[in-house]
Parts: structure tokens; C-alpha cells; sequence
């Protein structure tokens, strides 16, 4: 069983938008994050036999003849839920990666049961202040370490993964919140913006009936 804090953080770079239209992975990264601290990492690019067209090269560097000495998209995959196991994902814009994450293990047999979130929703929710909340631009906000070229994946998981830290740092440090893991995450994402101060007192009134009122969120 893995352990209760430990989270997989994943991102993709991929030849389009969407499974549903027909895009593929070119690269999967994935970084194991446990009390706040990376542990483990898996990169790989991987070959699906799809096109990658001229503008997602010029956003990622990612060529076609770069994935075409790749090992095949379903060892990759395998791989990847080998390295995962269990342990419950996060990924910057989840409703992207998800997808990707479903699709790419469906086409290589694998199961996947994973339960997302969602780092765009909870920085939304703990940083309304920010004017955006794209991976580079709330990572620049906060002052976190930028972990390499953007819009490659082991770098963009990182910096997600630097950012899931602080999330969970400011649900300790500011809220009280002992255990601020995947659980309370997700139900964290779910929460109304307006209703976030609200939420997250009443996770400690639940937890420690004596408390003081912790800061206005955002402060």
C-alpha cells in the first residue's frame, strides 16, 4: 500500500487537444511527491505512429523524428502504471492529462482507476489574487523554482509538483489542516470560491474542535 501522503503528479505533451479528435502522447513525465518532497521521477517520450504537426514542435521541441526512436507508447504506458501503482494523481489542467492518462493506458490494455486533481482548480481556490493561474505564470507568482523548458513534461510535472507543495504547506501552515492530502484536495477543488474560507474552517472545526479562526484566505 502506498503511503497516505504520497501523490503522483503527471503532465503530458501530446500531437493535439483531445483523445476524442485522434491526438496522441509524444512524452510522459510523472514525479512522486511525498511530504512535500519529490522522491521519485519517470520521464519517457513514446511512439504512437502519429503525426506531430509543425506548431506543437515549435511549442514543445518535440520532433517526429525524436518519438519515432522512442520506445512504443504501450511499454511506456505499462511502465507508467507500474511506476503509479496506486498512489491517487494531480496534474496541472487534470481534465487534460486525465484524459490522456485513460486513453494512452486503454490503448495499451491497462486499467486506469486513478483519482485526479486538479492543481489550475486549487491554486484558483487558495491564490484568487493572481491574475493568472496557467503553470508558469502561478509558479512566477509564488515564487517557485521553474524546473526547466516549458511544455516539456518532466519539467512542467515538477513545477506542478513544486506548486501541489505549497498548496498543501499554506493548508498546514495557514489553515491548520494536518493531512491535507488527496482526499481533501479533491473535495477542496469542488468547493465554490466564495465558500473556500468557510470549507476549509469547518475541515478543522471536524478535526480540532478547539481552534482559533485561521486568516482570510488569500492574505
Amino acid at each position: 500500500m502506498p503511503s497516505n501522503d504520497l501523490i503522483a503528479v503527471i503532465d503530458f505533451e501530446t500531437t493535439g487537444m483531445t483523445p476524442a479528435q485522434g491526438a496522441r502522447a509524444t512524452e510522459i513525465a510523472i514525479v512522486l511527491l511525498e511530504n512535500g518532497q519529490i522522491v521519485d521521477r519517470f520521464q519517457s517520450l513514446m511512439r504512437t505512429g502519429v503525426y506531430i504537426p509543425s506548431f506543437i514542435t515549435q511549442l514543445t521541441g518535440i520532433t517526429n523524428a525524436m518519438v519515432a526512436e522512442a520506445p512504443d507508447a504501450g511499454f511506456v504506458m505499462r511502465e507508467a502504471a507500474r511506476f503509479v501503482g496506486n498512489v491517487p494523481m494531480v496534474a496541472h489542467n487534470a481534465s487534460f492529462d486525465s484524459k490522456f492518462w485513460s486513453a494512452e493506458l486503454q490503448h495499451a490494455g491497462v486499467a486506469a482507476p486513478h483519482p485526479f486533481a486538479c492543481t489550475v482548480l486549487l491554486s484558483r481556490r487558495m491564490y484568487p489574487e493572481a491574475r493568472s493561474h496557467s503553470l508558469g505564470n502561478i509558479v512566477d507568482h509564488l515564487g517557485l523554482p521553474r524546473a526547466g523548458r516549458a511544455h516539456r513534461a518532466l519539467a512542467d510535472a515538477e513545477m506542478a509538483a513544486f506548486l501541489l507543495a505549497r498548496i498543501q504547506h499554506d493548508l498546514r501552515e495557514r489553515w491548520g489542516i494536518a493531512q491535507p492530502g488527496h482526499e481533501l484536495l479533491s473535495g477542496l477543488q469542488r468547493c465554490a470560491r466564495p465558500a473556500v474560507g468557510k470549507w476549509l474552517v469547518r475541515q478543522v472545526q471536524e478535526n480540532q474542535p478547539c481552534f482559533s479562526k485561521p486568516p482570510a484566505l488569500g492574505g
